[in-house]
């Protein structure tokens, strides 16, 4: 229930924005924006000890620009993460997907006719989709679970290859508010959360 109670609220606050910017009496234009990258970021942990893990983003984004240069999107975004670490059970290896909503404030800056500088920053809810620990002689699997908030920045410089389509090099960067709780029966308790997940790569935009 709690999932579909957060989940609600985005989808509110999404929809909310979108008819204030409806009501602006600059033009509208939506765009499709999709950017991915690899990288890197720290598990923080409350107990056990902090650890470092590889990180494959992609999101998809619907933005709506209610100004010129301004506007707001919302979409999916997905994260493969990969490292090692050990806690009180000993050395593992961890893979974990997480799924992600953002909500996001745009800025779209022409640098010259053809180069341009893309900014959006703002807020994100995601949830873990699959969490498995892979020890010496035993498997984890759903050690953590829940949802997290936390704050995302992502800067690309943006080449127009023809009209309505432009791609580029992207930079993003986000850290958790609050933090996951482990689920029962793991062998031991904790909280942790993502701190500094950086990643560098490729950034498109379509206009509709």
């Amino acid at each position: 229930m709690k999932k579909k109670n957060y989940v609600s609220l985005l989808i509110a606050l999404t929809l909310t924005f979108c008819v204030q910017a409806q009501e602006d009496e600059s033009p509208s234009k939506f765009n499709i924006i999709g950017y991915g990258g690899i990288g890197y970021g720290k598990v923080k942990n409350d107990d056990q000890p902090n650890y470092n893990l590889n990180s494959n983003t992609g999101e998809i984004l619907l933005n709506y620009n209610f100004g010129k240069r301004i506007g707001i999107a919302t979409g999916v975004g997905f994260t493969e993460l990969t490292g090692t670490g050990f806690n009180a059970l000993g050395n593992f290896y961890h893979e974990r997907t997480l799924i992600k909503i953002p909500l996001l404030l745009t800025i779209d800056t022409n640098v010259s006719d053809k180069i341009s500088f893309f900014t959006n920053i703002g807020f994100y809810g995601h949830t873990i989709v699959e969490d498995e620990y892979r020890f010496l002689n035993a498997t984890q699997k759903d050690v953590f679970d829940g949802w997290n908030f936390g704050l995302q920045l992502s800067v690309g410089l943006m080449f127009e290859i023809y009209d309505g389509f432009s791609a580029g090099v992207n930079f993003s960067g986000q850290s958790d508010f609050g933090k996951f709780e482990t689920t029962a029966n793991q062998g031991f308790s904790d909280e942790q959360r993502m701190d500094n997940l950086n990643t560098l790569g490729l950034i498109f935009m379509f206009d509709l």
